[in-house]
């Protein structure tokens, strides 16, 4: 669906611009953006509307389309006759386009605008080859939520920030009666959020980047430990049994019903929670294992591109200008339920989403964007796949890091 935002013409004014083609073009703006629900489509019209407004000038038509449908139609798109913006995800996701020669390159845009300031925490990931394809809008933190009530019931005095930390307060809920991390293992992607914590924190975000570029073997000693470390948990039964039975809206309930203390999620499940377990909620940055890594973070953003075909990319470098600014990036992260990624916004009023904006705008090891978005489709289900046949039987470990490393060598010929 289309919607057209144009100063009214006159009879005459009309016949003008239909003869001027070349002008009328050139003042036109076309944007195709996907969307999921009613009030993400919202603030994007509404920000597309506040740059008609500041630049009357400009006529823009923007196609809304939805999600799953424009992840099929983007590759067309950028193939053959793109909008002049589109929007997408920074990580290998932005990479796999730009590598084939299908975005503008936004390097300037980043040093002309002051992007690499106040996107700082996001540049990397905004990053392919030395150069940036990406202008990041909204991103959203991972980390643990806890049951602050449960906590204190526990006698946990504060919460975990170093590994001991951690492991001693899951101690403490088991003495308690109270299971220590709820975790949902039938959707495999909460498993890799596991993963990706642990090697961020052991090995760090250089390494954990070349492990998702298929550039390190998974029986790599680097790899194993992080798998062993994962291993000791399970061991100690701080998760929840028969977690590969619970998805992500079966498990939230053991939180809720005070049965598990933790769980390891990104802030969009805030908007979730019963009005009356809200006060007893809160969310801490995933405990620190060795203090000589750089601490790195999950924060998958979201971002706009210009198209390399794009036929007017001097209004659309335009609009990136305008909606880079840290008041236009708090509109956008308010109306879509997440965090702006520019660190001179606004802190969100929201508790809990001020944590996770803390932990993102100050990192200084890195932000990673998830193990399915740093990592190309066929490989990211083969190794989530691998996650759950681990947790089914950690006594397997060797034998799912040589399945992996066989995947690995077919995907990537290496």
């Amino acid at each position: 669906m289309k919607t057209s935002i144009r100063t009214a013409l006159t009879g005459v004014a009309l016949a003008v611009a239909f003869a001027a083609t070349g002008a009328a073009q050139a003042g036109t703006l076309t944007a195709n953006i996907a969307f999921k629900g009613a009030s993400q489509r919202a603030v994007w019209q509404q920000t597309f509307d506040a740059f008609h407004k500041a630049h009357p000038d400009i006529d823009v038509k923007v196609s809304f389309v939805d999600e799953e449908a424009y992840k099929v139609q983007l590759p067309g798109w950028l193939t053959t006759a793109p909008p002049d913006i589109i929007n997408w995800h920074n990580g290998e996701r932005m990479a796999y386009y730009a590598k084939r020669g299908l975005l503008e390159d936004l390097t300037p845009d980043w040093n002309r605008n002051n992007w690499n300031a106040m996107y700082a925490s996001t540049k990397q990931s905004s990053t392919y080859n030395g150069k940036q394809y990406s202008a990041p809008t909204v991103y959203y933190a991972w980390g643990m939520f806890y049951r602050k009530d449960l906590f204190q019931k526990a006698g946990i005095a504060g919460e975990p920030k170093t590994w001991p930390e951690f492991l001693d307060a899951c101690k403490k809920l088991k003495a308690a009666g109270i299971v220590p991390v709820a975790v949902a293992g039938r959707d495999a992607w909460t498993l890799a959020g596991w993963f990706d914590y642990l090697d961020l924190r052991i090995n760090g975000n250089a390494f954990h980047q070349q492990l998702m570029a298929g550039e390190v073997p998974y029986t790599d000693a680097r790899v194993k430990k992080v798998y062993t470390a994962w291993k000791q948990l399970i061991d100690d039964k701080i998760f929840i049994d028969n977690s590969l039975s619970y998805d992500l809206d079966a498990v939230q309930p053991f939180l809720f019903q005070g049965k598990a203390a933790m769980m390891l999620m990104g802030t969009f499940i805030t908007a979730g929670f019963p009005e009356n377990i809200k006060p007893q909620m809160g969310f801490f940055q995933f405990p620190i294992i060795d203090s000589k890594v750089p601490t790195a973070e999950d924060g998958p953003v979201e971002s706009l591109h210009i198209p390399t075909k794009a036929k007017n990319k001097a209004d659309a470098h335009t609009f990136l200008a305008f909606a880079e600014t840290p008041a236009i990036s708090a509109q956008l992260a308010k109306g879509m339920g997440s965090l702006p990624t520019n660190s001179q916004s606004p802190e969100p009023d929201d508790a809990i989403s001020k944590t996770g904006f803390q932990i993102l705008s100050q990192t200084t090891g890195g932000i990673a964007q998830f193990y399915d978005r740093d990592m190309t489709k066929e490989m990211a289900d083969e190794g989530m796949k691998g996650m759950q046949q681990f947790v089914s039987d950690p006594s397997k470990l060797d034998d799912v890091l040589a399945q992996l490393e066989a995947t690995r060598k077919r995907i990537y010929k290496k």
